[in-house]
């Protein structure tokens, strides 16, 4: 990863590391690269944002430099970060600018740029933005006069994406009562309209932003919360979003979670009913439960391992066609419909299953058996955190380890990719067992690697 992108795009502390004069830099620049190629007039751009408190500041210097390299702009306020993707190509737009820091507390936000297919920027793309504004280069262009974009404000962004997603699904929601977790983030005003207007009978928590409480105890990053509410209020099922709503997670009637793993399975099953699975297939990552595959084995389909990540994830599914993919997190995409994670669809998506299988959301996620999964940090240092298997004693255990599950277990050994560790995922039967051979090889790592 660059200096400034991140798996994500631009992210830091508002007013700190990622500053006005950052955002302004980032308009201007990345509305130029972006939008070069273009031989019309004007290249038009829209901007969404969450609604922390920072939103405001960032959105007005990123308008500014967007502006000031020629681009018209187009702001939508508060929506989903998958609606910018969803509107740069129904409105044939240029580019889509989100303004948010996902599932981060308030302090933080960010910036993530999408190209006129709605697709988040390649590495190639933001190594050119980073060059020009690391190296303190100015774009090759200075408009003036008539050539100097303008903004306009359109605020009816929500209610396109609405209709949008609920199209995707071909039944009611009607008879279903649902508590949502809207984070007190951007899906706190469409999440509840969308289902509503599919017939659904919701009731709405953490959805009054004050700019400073999104993401606050609430939302994905904390399902208990959605999980205590539906125990205590009756509901058939609960939905919890991130802040940006490109994720969501669920609960069953209990209260138990229904993470991403359950979810692709489940929305993998309604696919291959309706013929719509190309070649059986799901992408998951390397973290996705052994269970997950287990399920969709027994079903005749297949999962593709991928990189953690959803960009890796949606690398995958691009380069085989692939219509389905995600991960633990609930971060899903569905190709056929959008190009990016989306938690609004996630969520119709998985009440559409729900609706047609007359299941409780118990029954419905009883698709898959979860193994359970024990996960340890070794401490390495940095240079040493990715040769863990050129070490013949490391590699050699590894292999006994998995060795002793006889296929109903497996170890995943991956270096992070921002911390010194090596992270150690043991999977299988036994809980006990999976504690005692995952502090076995964090020992065995740092002993043979050397503890930072």
């Amino acid at each position: 990863m660059g200096k400034l992108f991140g798996t994500d795009g631009v992210r830091g502390i508002a007013n700190v590391e990622l500053t006005n004069e950052l955002a302004y830099k980032l308009g201007r620049v990345g509305a130029y690269v972006l939008t070069k190629q273009n031989h019309h007039a004007k290249s038009r751009l829209i901007i969404g944002k969450d609604p922390r408190v920072s939103g405001d500041m960032l959105e007005s210097a990123l308008i500014a430099g967007i502006l000031s390299a020629g681009c018209d702009v187009i702001k939508v306020g508060v929506v989903p970060t998958p609606a910018i993707a969803y509107l740069v190509r129904h409105l044939k737009l240029d580019s889509g600018v989100m303004i948010s820091a996902s599932h981060n507390p308030a302090e933080y936000n960010g910036i993530k740029f999408f190209n006129s297919e709605g697709f988040k920027l390649s590495d190639d793309i933001e190594e050119e933005i980073e060059n020009y504004i690391l190296n303190g280069k100015d774009i090759e262009i200075e408009p003036s006069g008539l050539k100097i974009g303008r903004k306009t404000e359109v605020y009816k962004a929500n209610d396109l994406y609405s209709e949008f997603v609920a199209s995707t699904i071909d039944t009611d929601l009607e008879g279903l009562h649902i508590a949502i977790d809207c984070a007190n983030g951007a899906s706190s005003e469409v999440a509840v309209t969308t289902l509503r207007a599919l017939g659904a009978k919701v009731d709405a928590f953490h959805h009054i932003p004050d700019g400073i409480n999104i993401n606050k105890n609430c939302g994905s990053t904390h399902t208990e919360v959605i999980g205590e509410i539906v125990i205590n209020g009756g509901y058939d099922a609960g939905l919890s979003f991130d802040g940006d709503a490109d994720r969501c997670l669920a609960v069953d009637e209990n209260g138990i979670l229904v993470d991403g793993d359950k979810i692709m399975a489940i929305c993998a099953i309604e696919l291959q009913k309706a013929n719509m699975l190309k070649d059986q297939t799901v992408v998951s990552t390397v973290m996705s439960n052994i269970g997950f595959e287990e399920a969709l084995e027994k079903r005749g389909m297949k999962a593709l391992r991928a990189k953690v990540g959803d960009r890796y994830v949606l690398e995958a599914m691009r380069e085989n066609g692939y219509v389905l993919g995600g991960e633990q997190s609930g971060h899903i995409i569905f190709l056929n419909h959008n190009t990016t994670g989306d938690g609004l669809m996630t969520a119709v998506k998985l009440l559409a299953a729900l609706k047609k299988s007359g299941q409780k959301m118990s029954e419905l996620a009883g698709v898959m058996q979860v193994y359970p999964q024990v996960l340890k940090n070794a401490k390495i240092k940095n240079e040493f955190k990715h040769t863990y298997m050129e070490d013949a004693v490391i590699a050699a255990r590894i292999k006994e380890v998995e060795a002793a599950f006889h296929g109903r277990g497996r170890v995943l050994i991956r270096p992070s990719g921002t911390e010194p560790l090596v992270r150690v995922m043991i999977e299988g039967d036994d809980q006990a067992l999976l504690e005692k051979y995952a502090a076995e090889l964090v020992s065995l790592i740092e002993s043979r690697l050397g503890k930072a």
